[in-house]
Formats: structure tokens, C-alpha cells, sequence
């Protein structure tokens, strides 16, 4: 009975490094501790499989195929953080920004319909307008299609507290609302794209008046919702294809087309 698999760790993509990618035996078949071979196995089970925390390594390149296929959902999580090279290298993160555009129009040319979630740090010590203005710009690029974002906050022990450059807090907070803003608006364009097309959606709640339900560029309790207007008889668990009739900032807006068991 289960519907969906949420794959979350705190470096999914360096998923068997430690144990350096030793193989089990699954269905009677050798299976390597690898990312790839996992979430192809995943997909095997019928199950929506969604995968959280994938830092851009190299590999990543390989999971876009399977989500093309249908085996994994096409939800890519991917924690850039920043777009600034200097700021990425304080950081100690990957600092290959332009890289990372052209891999991720790679990946909407494999699978058009997939979702890229990221989340971004505001006010690290060491950024100025400069750096900041850059992140903008890279989110204006990059359009992607859901994110987060926090300011930096201090960290007892954190190499980061000893930095020069050190933000205020309310430039902290005024580049929090900025950069949401100007998410906001990416976002409030992305979903009025899908405005009268079809999707199959996945029933969370049902009301008296109508269901909360969530397609597969929607994770739990941090994306939107796809809300099912009128009293329909659906239940928790049921897939539904629906039709797209208006969108919001961060919902979908749908009546039913087809109900599947």
C-alpha cells in the first residue's frame, strides 16, 4: 500500500562512498551501493520514488534518464546554497557555477518535466552587494522551479564565525526579502505554465469541499499542493489524473479527469 518513497539523507548522492560502493544481493541479483543502482531498484516497486539532498556531483548526470523513463519522479533537490564563486569557496562547496546552468539545461533537455528544488544562504560572511547581486542574477538564469532560502546564522565551533566580512542582520534580512521576491514571481510564472494541462496527482486529504493533493513536483510539507475543488469522492492514497484551471504563487488549482484505483 505504500505510495511514495522519500529518499533523504544529508548527502544522498554520496550514497555507498563510505562502505565504497560494495554490493548486496536483492531479488537474487547483485546490487551496487551506488545512488544509481539504488533509485533504479527503487523504481521497480511501484511506488513514487522522490529524491531529496542530491548535490550536483558528476553521477547526478546519470539519475536524469530514469526519471525520463518514469522509473524515479523527474524532482531533482539539489542544495546549491550560493552562486558566487568566492562565497561557494568560503562556504567549502562545489564553486562551479556556470557548470551548473549548463547541467541543468542538460537535464531539462533529457526531461522536460522535471522539477529542480534548491536552497540558498543569504548574508555569509565575505558577501557584499556584489555577491549577492550575482546570486539574483543566477536565480533569474537558472528559473528554478521551487526554493528556500535562509539568512547564515552563526554556529558554535563553525570555522565560518572566524571570517572577515561579517553581514548585519537586517542586510541579512533585507537580501532574504529580495531574493524572495524575486523567487516568487519565477515561481508564480512557472505554475501558470501548467495551467490546462493534465497531470496525475496524488490525494493527501480529502475535505468536505475539496482535496489536497500533490503532483510529482510537489513534495510533502515543503512544496505546494494541487487543491481538487468540490466534493469528490476520492480517498487519502488515490492517484488521480486532474485538469489545471488556475494556479497561485505556490499552489495548483484542478478539477478531476480520470480516477484510478
Amino acid at each position: 500500500g505504500v505510495r511514495e518513497l522519500l529518499v533523504i539523507s544529508q548527502d544522498t548522492s554520496a550514497y555507498g562512498v563510505d562502505i565504497k560502493y560494495r554490493p548486496g544481493f536483492w531479488k537474487g541479483r547483485p546490487l551496487h551501493s551506488r545512488i544509481t543502482d539504488l533509485a533504479s531498484a527503487l523504481g521497480e516497486l511501484g511506488a513514487w520514488v522522490r529524491m531529496h539532498y542530491i548535490y550536483p556531483y558528476p553521477g547526478v548526470d546519470e539519475l536524469i534518464p530514469l526519471m525520463a523513463e518514469g522509473r524515479i519522479l523527474p524532482y531533482l533537490d539539489i542544495p546549491l546554497q550560493h552562486a558566487h564563486q568566492g562565497v561557494l569557496q568560503a562556504m567549502q562547496r562545489p564553486a562551479a557555477t556556470e557548470k551548473v546552468l549548463e547541467r541543468i539545461a542538460g537535464w531539462r533537455q533529457v526531461c522536460p518535466d522535471i522539477t529542480l528544488r534548491s536552497t540558498f544562504i543569504v548574508g555569509f560572511p565575505g558577501e557584499g552587494d556584489a555577491e549577492f547581486e550575482h546570486l539574483l542574477d543566477f536565480i533569474r538564469e537558472a528559473r528554478l522551479d521551487r526554493v528556500g532560502c535562509f539568512t547564515y546564522s552563526p554556529v558554535y565551533g563553525a570555522s565560518a564565525n572566524a571570517l572577515p566580512g561579517q553581514v548585519a542582520e537586517e542586510i541579512k534580512q533585507e537580501r532574504l526579502e529580495r531574493f524572495m521576491r524575486v523567487q516568487a514571481e519565477i515561481s508564480r510564472e512557472r505554475l501558470q505554465d501548467k495551467v490546462g494541462t493534465r497531470m496525475l496527482v496524488l490525494v493527501d486529504e480529502v475535505q468536505e469541499d475539496r482535496a489536497l493533493a500533490r503532483s510529482s513536483a510537489d513534495a510533502p510539507e515543503i512544496d505546494g499542493s494541487v487543491i481538487i475543488q468540490g466534493g469528490w469522492e476520492l480517498d487519502p492514497g488515490d492517484f488521480v489524473e486532474v485538469e489545471i484551471t488556475s494556479a497561485g504563487e505556490h499552489d495548483l488549482y484542478a478539477t478531476p479527469a480520470d480516477i484510478q484505483d
